[in-house]
């Protein structure tokens, strides 16, 4: 069974959360490499910057930002290689993707998870 999470890379560490992968084009304030326990920083798969900034955490203005961010996906050179790389981990293992927003519904790890799922 496919184990597909997301997560605040500021929680707490888990086992269970098998690869972790981070998805902000940016690093996240105040988080060490020891305590962030990545096994990926993966910032070609993160939205633009000119994405990320007109979106800016606003939540009247995540369905534009999650259409355009899907967008993105779809026309990056570099998704399905990151596809295929999830795929592959999940066969083996939990995957666990990790963002740095305070917000946990309206992210880019949610919208990103979604596109996975879809593509599965």
């Amino acid at each position: 069974m496919y184990e597909l999470k997301i997560k605040r890379i500021y929680d707490e560490y888990e086992e269970s959360d098998g690869m972790r992968i981070l998805v902000d084009g940016l690093w996240p304030r105040g988080i060490s490499k020891e305590k962030a326990h990545l096994d990926l920083w993966d910032k070609e798969i993160s939205p633009t910057t000119t994405l990320r900034k007109a979106f800016n955490h606003e939540i009247d203005k995540y369905e534009v930002f999650r259409k355009q961010y899907r967008q993105e996906l779809a026309e990056n050179p570099h998704t399905q290689d990151f596809l295929k790389m999830v795929f592959n981990h999940l066969e083996k293992q939990p995957v666990t993707l990790l963002y740095g927003a305070k917000d946990r519904l309206h992210n880019q790890a949610v919208v990103l998870k979604e596109y996975i799922m879809e593509e599965m």
